[in-house]
């Protein structure tokens, strides 16, 4: 059971000066203290003790489980596009949007609605920014020309939009609480003449296949990025994505089926606390650790839902005469009559007696209460995505204390 913060409680003027395999703290000219990432991999190396091996396994075991059932899905990309909305939601929130799985949905089904909240636009793009990066790596591989594009398409039009996306910083940034400063803040990144070669020692590494196993490769990449800070705004969000293009790069997955944000932002003060054990006590293996076990339990509670999202579509389609309109609610469970007359090219008429046969079966849910303009909800396929299952190392109750770890990201203009 993990007791709380710790190291980003403590005072980085501990260790300035102090050379870790991890990098070390350079007292700055304006006074304040920067971290300076050493080069990936560690020197001395990791100690891969046998607890970290079983978790490797278990890990990878797990893994392997939920890419099996992955390509026994009929048509995968209809089930996926859930999966990555929701790793999109869950992400987000862990920078602390508010926004939710139905939002995402409500604002594909109308994106003029009035009641959706205002930062739906960024988990949106995040969802454009995972299958933007995806198409990309089938010609490219995983690069810092990439990953500048994908920041670029993130924070399109959204909070943050003026801090340059698409471009990596020019100055100083930092981590803290609200308000803080340079001399107040819980962390602060290499300066920019430190950032550039970091960078370049990173996408090196990215390339380099053969140094770890795959899932200790992403843990040390995920981890060397969020320490490197690279962008003004959005680094944990561009972080969380490059996990989920390096297994698809590496072949481990073939959909980008694992929501690891949800481990994290259950987790969210032990994930920020873990980032910085590696900083201030050069503790890569506790981070590795960590990853791990986040691996094998979202791993595992994702390949339990797809069974279940295999099981519901076998039963419904006993009882329905349009099986092409429950493929389609398995890809946009939340639809209008219009959306069914697009989809399908069909007369008005038509789309609406689909829609009356899924209802009468107890498929879809009317959920306005209007007689125009009415949308349906495939209720028993979001309830997967909705019920404790669906991440069952979640503690309950824990969105005020999501809320207080929340860190911001501030910079110099």
């Amino acid at each position: 059971m993990y007791d709380g913060l710790y190291y980003t409680a403590l005072k980085q003027e501990l260790w300035t000066g102090v050379p870790m395999r991890a990098g070390q703290y350079v007292r700055q000219l304006e006074g304040y203290q920067a971290f300076i990432p050493a080069p990936l991999p560690p020197q001395p190396p990791l100690q891969i003790d046998q607890k970290t091996l079983n978790l490797l396994s278990r890990a990878d075991r797990a893994l392997g489980r939920l890419d099996g059932v992955t390509s026994i899905l009929p048509n995968p990309d209809q089930f996926v596009a859930m999966f990555v909305r929701q790793e999109a939601v869950l992400s987000s929130q862990i920078e602390g949007t508010q926004s939710t799985l139905e939002d995402v949905l409500q604002f594909e089904v109308d994106e003029k609605g009035a009641d959706l909240p205002k930062d739906i636009g960024e988990v949106v793009n995040y969802v454009n920014a995972v299958n933007f990066g995806l198409k990309r790596l089938r010609d490219l591989p995983l690069s810092l020309g990439l990953i500048r594009e994908i920041h670029g398409r993130l924070l399109q039009g959204v909070r943050g939009g003026e801090r340059t996306p698409g471009e990596f910083r020019r100055t100083q940034n930092w981590i803290g609480p609200a308000g803080c400063n340079l001399h107040t803040a819980t962390f602060i990144p290499p300066p920019v003449h430190a950032m550039n070669p970091s960078l370049d020692n990173l996408e090196r590494f990215l390339h380099d296949t053969d140094s770890f196993p795959v899932l200790i490769h992403c843990a040390l990449a995920h981890a060397q990025f969020e320490t490197i800070h690279p962008f003004i705004d959005g680094n944990g969000r561009v972080g969380r994505l490059l996990i989920t293009f390096l297994l698809c790069q590496r072949e481990i997955l073939q959909r980008p089926m694992l929501y690891l944000s949800s481990y994290l932002k259950v987790r969210r003060a032990e994930y920020y606390d873990r980032l910085m054990a590696i900083r201030v006590s050069d503790d890569w293996e506790g981070w590795i650790k960590f990853f791990l076990r986040g691996v094998f339990e979202v791993s595992q509670a994702a390949t339990a839902t797809a069974r279940k999202i295999l099981e519901l579509r076998e039963k419904d389609r006993q009882r329905v005469k349009v099986p092409d309109l429950l493929d389609y609610l398995f890809e946009q469970p939340l639809v209008s009559i219009n959306m069914v007359q697009d989809r399908f090219g069909c007369s008005y008429p038509t789309a609406s007696k689909y829609v009356e046969q899924f209802v009468e079966a107890g498929i879809l849910e009317e959920t306005t209460g209007y007689q125009r303009n009415r949308r349906f909800r495939y209720d028993p396929y979001l309830s997967l995505f909705e019920s404790p299952d669906f991440a069952p190392f979640a503690p309950t109750g824990d969105a005020e204390g999501d809320a207080q770890t929340t860190e911001t990201e501030e910079g110099r203009p």
